[in-house]
């Protein structure tokens, strides 16, 4: 195990996530929410598909009616839409703040659906946690951005697809599952599509935008299948938080946005109760 590049490949991946994020922004701004997510959808899905090809495997298999793959898809699905129109109505950095709550919706959810123990050390964490997220969203504060709701769904959708990846079987490959989860966004992006604005043909730079888009994804997922094959996972899975820093810098760089003192409290107490639940977790499996 080399943990320094584990280290490097995992801190790669959410540097390539956070510039999605950046590219899916522009795109909202210019073009259809529901175009947004056909676009990026079907370029993901064919990209994976070819990646899922070269390793010999065929994207018409009977892996796509595997329950787990469907229940993942079907949780995909809720978390992007979710997230692209958030991306689309409120700043960055909230939405940011609020997705980093997925490890302790994970483990909650693996407590409540998946019969796995949890001690009452984690189920602290994870009400601590979620308070941090109250914290974050302000629902009682003055200027309310009832958007904002939208960030927590994204929240529950991903955690729902990491759980619902756990019981897929581990000779599917990775990109054949990320294939057909970026199709699933593309029927979703075609279903929302006249409720958000049809079709808007989109300019020269854009369309260079949206692949460099897909692309950037394809990073991500390569960086991090990279880190967790050369690093130990308790080293590794810390450095997904490096996220939200580079997220941070981009929202108040380029989209000149600003956190206050209770967004920053929040964010702070969502981490911790994280990397102490991810901690207790490794502990108990040993």
């Amino acid at each position: 195990m080399d943990n320094l590049k584990g280290m490097g490949w995992m801190t790669l991946a959410m540097l390539a996530f956070a510039l999605t994020d950046m590219v899916l922004v522009f795109a909202t701004r210019a073009l259809p929410v529901g175009q947004v997510l056909f676009l990026f959808g079907l370029g993901g899905a064919v990209l994976f598909g070819l990646w899922a090809g070269m390793q010999g495997h065929r994207w018409v298999s009977p892996v796509l009616l595997m329950r787990p793959v469907m229940v993942r898809n079907g949780a995909e699905v809720l978390a992007t839409v979710s997230f692209v129109f958030a991306l689309s109505l409120i700043p960055l950095s909230t939405l940011s703040a609020v997705i980093q709550a997925n490890p302790l919706l994970v483990t909650l959810g693996a407590a409540l659906f998946l019969g796995e123990k949890v001690g009452w050390k984690r189920w602290l964490a994870i009400v601590v946690g979620l308070f941090g997220v109250l914290l974050i969203v302000q629902p009682g504060a003055a200027g309310f951005d009832p958007n904002i709701w939208l960030a927590v769904a994204a929240a529950i959708g991903l955690s729902l697809r990491d759980l619902a990846t756990r019981p897929v079987p581990r000779d599917v490959p990775t990109p054949l599952l990320a294939s057909y989860s970026f199709a699933a966004v593309s029927v979703a992006g075609l279903a929302v599509m006249p409720f958000s604005g049809g079709w808007t043909t989109p300019t020269p730079v854009m369309a260079l935008i949206i692949p460099g888009g897909v692309l950037l994804g394809m990073v991500a997922y390569f960086a991090i299948t990279a880190a967790m094959r050369v690093g130990e996972i308790a080293v590794v899975t810390p450095m997904r938080y490096t996220r939200l820093v580079f997220a941070f810098a981009i929202a108040m760089i380029v989209f000149d946005e600003s956190l206050d003192a209770l967004t920053i409290l929040g964010v702070a107490i969502v981490v911790a109760t994280g990397l102490f639940t991810l901690w207790r977790e490794r502990r108990a499996r040993g």
